[in-house]
């Protein structure tokens, strides 16, 4: 009886177990890399792993994504533990994850969806360039530069460095052989598969290492617990720092988006309970705050993870909390095992993670059906890689508000002159002050000794700025000694019927 009860409360945790061995073989090799290209120890990914999978995997919100660090913010926290140390770390992710806490409270998680799927596009597009450049330094046992710009100008100086040494060439090799096996891996047959391809990838190039004797770095060891460095008094003082709210803000930003497009992307995978976003929102801020209390890496919702459980045959929230299980377990049994993964190997995962962030067959289709969406993935992307990822972010989401405002102010002017009699002109659509410099130039272009009728019946919107300056031109064209501007007011109501067909005189105009 006992065990058809057990049967009967958890009826999906074969399926569950199954699925959670092959989410934890993937996410090892990705927490490990993330961490170590963050600059950061490799255990704190780890430590990251096991909260997304057991603490914010137990939360109500999304039920098949999982989550951990991502290479999504791989540039992002390099940058603060560069500019701010590792100890200011954990305040950073610790704020972020408690304003996470604070909109999902309020309801916000709906409005991340409304953000232009041009500039997070583009945001991964940059993150993906900036990696790529990054790690390819790291694949050869050198130092990157820190800018974004001189990490892809620096590569030329940098392979030719890397040809002249025998150390970097065995390492270059390693990071190569591990982009290989993974790109390779998808064409063995299924059966193959069932071990993930970066698993198989890091596993290979451990067995080389060791086997050749080949003189490449390999991952710092710690150890789990001292590694783990809660941030102290000190630390919360960097919050007077303009620079360290604006990181907070990118983090909060950057994670909450990359995690709700991610769950609705998993929506799509599955037929099961679909997401609630709000609560989604707060369980990834409950993780941030107990990552940020560690002192360890920030987290998101992964769709590499998310996508490999739906696979997998995930049925529950059960998959991904015992993958949290299994990397928790593995750091505390096994980390020694750490320090035996080649460091180009990782470097060789990150490569290939960032050249998937590029959205290349995308934005081809993108600029042949919307150029503009497509400029504002491109100028992100570069913004990015040139700037940083919080004012790439911000210039991205301004160019996409400016194409937004663009578009919502389309006019049609309509200027009818039968040669004799009063002129006619029609205005529809939106007026604002953004089309107001060409129907301005389009009005005082009418003749000067001629009556003129200005019908305003075809307009949705009339901004203020609109309406005085078309009633200061009324008066100026009316005081040039001709009949004054006739005016037919703007219609309120919902449709408005199209202008009168214009004949052989009539001339249209969309400004």
């Amino acid at each position: 009886m006992t065990s058809i009860s057990k049967i009967s409360k958890f009826p999906h945790l074969r399926q569950d177990f199954a699925a959670s061995l092959v989410v934890f073989l993937v996410a090892l090799p990705l927490c490990v890399g993330v961490a170590v290209a963050s600059g950061v120890p490799a255990e704190l990914g780890l430590v990251t792993g096991i909260v997304g999978g057991i603490i914010t995997g137990l939360l109500p919100g999304s039920s098949l994504q999982v989550s951990g660090p991502a290479a999504g913010l791989t540039v992002l926290v390099f940058e603060a533990v560069d500019t701010y140390g590792l100890p200011a770390l954990g305040v950073i992710v610790l704020i972020a994850g408690l304003l996470q806490l604070a909109m999902g409270a309020l309801k916000l998680g709906r409005w991340f969806r409304a953000i232009s799927i041009s500039v997070v596009e583009g945001m991964l597009a940059g993150i993906g360039l900036v990696i790529i450049a990054g790690q390819l330094y790291a694949a050869a046992g050198l130092k990157a530069p820190a800018s974004g710009v001189d990490k892809i100008l620096g590569l030329p100086g940098a392979a030719a460095d890397a040809f002249g040494s025998t150390e970097a060439l065995a390492s270059l090799a390693v990071g190569a052989g591990t982009i290989a096996v993974m790109v390779l891996w998808k064409r063995l047959p299924k059966g193959a598969q069932t071990v993930p391809g970066a698993l198989a990838a890091v596993v290979l190039a451990t067995v080389v290492t060791l086997a050749f004797g080949l003189p490449v770095a390999t991952v710092e060891v710690q150890g789990l617990l001292d590694s783990i460095q809660p941030p102290g008094a000190d630390e919360f003082a960097g919050l007077a720092s303009v620079g360290m709210i604006g990181t907070i803000l990118a983090f909060t930003l950057i994670a909450s988006a990359e995690s709700l497009f991610s769950a609705a992307a998993v929506d799509r995978l599955h037929d099961g309970p679909r997401t609630e976003y709000n609560k989604e929102l707060m369980a990834q801020g409950a993780g941030n705050a107990v990552c940020g209390v560690l002192g360890a890496l920030p987290m998101t919702a992964v769709i590499v993870r998310s996508s490999a459980n739906v696979a997998a045959g995930a049925r529950t929230k059960a998959s991904r909390v015992l993958h949290g299980v299994w990397l928790l377990l593995f750091a505390a049994l096994l980390p020694a095992a750490l320090a035996l993964i080649p460091l180009p190997a990782l470097a060789g995962i990150l490569v290939h993670a960032g050249w998937k962030l590029i959205p290349l067959r995308g934005l081809v289709s993108l600029w042949r059906s919307h150029r503009g969406e497509a400029l504002i993935l491109v100028v992100t992307a570069v913004s990015i890689v040139a700037v940083n990822m919080f004012e790439g972010v911000l210039i991205g989401l301004a160019l996409s508000v400016v194409k937004t405002a663009w578009e919502a102010s389309h006019l049609r002017l309509e200027v009818i002159d039968k040669g004799a009699g009063p002129v006619q002109v029609y205005l529809s659509g939106n007026a604002t002050f953004l089309r107001l410099p060409k129907i301005l130039d389009s009005l005082e272009s009418l003749p000067q000794d001629r009556p003129v009728e200005l019908d305003l019946s075809g307009l949705h919107h009339l901004d203020h700025a609109c309406r005085t300056a078309l009633e200061n031109w009324a008066e100026r064209h009316s005081a040039a000694g001709t009949d004054p501007v006739k005016v037919t007011e703007p219609a309120v109501r919902a449709e408005v019927p199209e202008p009168a067909k214009a004949d052989a005189g009539a001339k249209a105009t969309a400004v």
